[in-house]
Parts: C-alpha cells; sequence; structure tokens
C-alpha cells in the first residue's frame, strides 16, 4: 500500500505581488517560511514520510526542504513536479499579461500554448506520466510507504485528476491553501481520498 503525501508551498512573492508564477523562481515570503515549518512539524507528528520528491522551483523546493529537516531525510528533485509552464507569462503583473497576451475571443483551448505555453493537453500528460511511474516503481511494496510530494496548485490539480480517472475536460478543481495537505491511499486497484487542503498547522 502506499499514501502519498501531498503539500502545496508556502507563500511566495509573487503572491503577495499579484504575478503570474508558474515557472517564475520566486523565493517564498517571510509568512511562507512560517508556514512550510508549521506545515513540517505538523507532517513529523502526524504523518511522518518515507521519502520526500519535490519541485525544484525555490518555493515548492524550500518547503520541502523544511519537511526534510523536521523529519530527518533528503528530498529528491524532479523537474515533471514543476508547476504549469506559462511561458511568457512567467513572472508578469497579471494586469500586463492582460493586455500583452489577451486570451483569443473564444477562449483558451485545450491545445493552446499561446504565449509559448504548455497545453492544458501537455500539462495533463505531465502528471499523468509521473504519477503513472511512481505507482508503477511502488506496486510490488507490501508495506505501508508513505511519500511527501511538494508542489504547486495547478500541478496537485492535475495529479488529482489523473488519480481519480477525471475526464480531461472536467469542472471539478481541487482547492489547495498555501501548505495545504492531501492524503492519498492507494491499495492494488482501490484508492482513496483521505483528507484534502488540511491547513490546521497555520491555527496553531
Amino acid at each position: 500500500m502506499i499514501e502519498l503525501l501531498v503539500v502545496r508551498h508556502g507563500e511566495s512573492q509573487a503572491d503577495v505581488e499579484d504575478r503570474h508564477e508558474g515557472r517564475a523562481d520566486f523565493e517564498l515570503t517571510p509568512l511562507g517560511e512560517r508556514q512550510a515549518g508549521l506545515a513540517a512539524a505538523w507532517i513529523a507528528k502526524r504523518y511522518r514520510p518515507h521519502e520526500i520528491l519535490a519541485s525544484p522551483l525555490k518555493r515548492a523546493a524550500r518547503t520541502a526542504e523544511a519537511i526534510a529537516q523536521e523529519c530527518k531525510l533528503s528530498v529528491a528533485y524532479d523537474e515533471e513536479l514543476m508547476e504549469w509552464n506559462n511561458g511568457l507569462l512567467a513572472g508578469l503583473k497579471r494586469e500586463e499579461a492582460r493586455l500583452r497576451f489577451p486570451l483569443p475571443s473564444t477562449g483558451r483551448q485545450p491545445y493552446d500554448t499561446c504565449a509559448e505555453t504548455e497545453s492544458e493537453i501537455q500539462f495533463r500528460a505531465r502528471a499523468e506520466a509521473f504519477l503513472s511511474k511512481l505507482l508503477f516503481a511502488q506496486k510490488n511494496k507490501s508495506d505501508l510507504h508513505r511519500i511527501c510530494i511538494v508542489s504547486h496548485g495547478g500541478m496537485i490539480n492535475m495529479l488529482f485528476h489523473s488519480l481519480t480517472n477525471l475526464p480531461f475536460q472536467s469542472e471539478i478543481s481541487l482547492a489547495t491553501g498555501d501548505t495545504g495537505i492531501h492524503l492519498w491511499r492507494i491499495d492494488g486497484s482501490r484508492k482513496r481520498i483521505v483528507f484534502m487542503n488540511a491547513q490546521e498547522h497555520l491555527r496553531s
């Protein structure tokens, strides 16, 4: 049986500046650092993982490092866990992005790569490939193995859609706040969502 403890990074500088983040590599804010520390302590006490995988982008990497330090583990970085590749939008203030790269009148389509972005189809495929490889590597382990995945809101949504076999065009969206924590359990063909977007550590 495998458990995936999926964690979003803490508040980043782009969040407070209202910028498109994606592949723009912003640091955590002081609040984000505190959130990461609180999440790390909560995880170490209640759901200590056996290994940690993380996006190498600074905001996720720093959050993962806080968890690793608390749990006395190392972090393995995987570029497949990076946020949506938002191309020329990365780092732009949202108002500037609206002016420079307006959406087509028909709306953004799943195959669009406008502004040199990753299409929604490519993004979903990346999540599917990551999850498929991860579960295949763990399939012969009989004992519980818990993996902490530290990533980004968009990627966590795609992983959730992949895990639950939601159709590509789905109106369901998974909310994940700063250092929001999810626990997903996979036992053979059975999949269970144990909890979603836990943030009780931020109330301490």
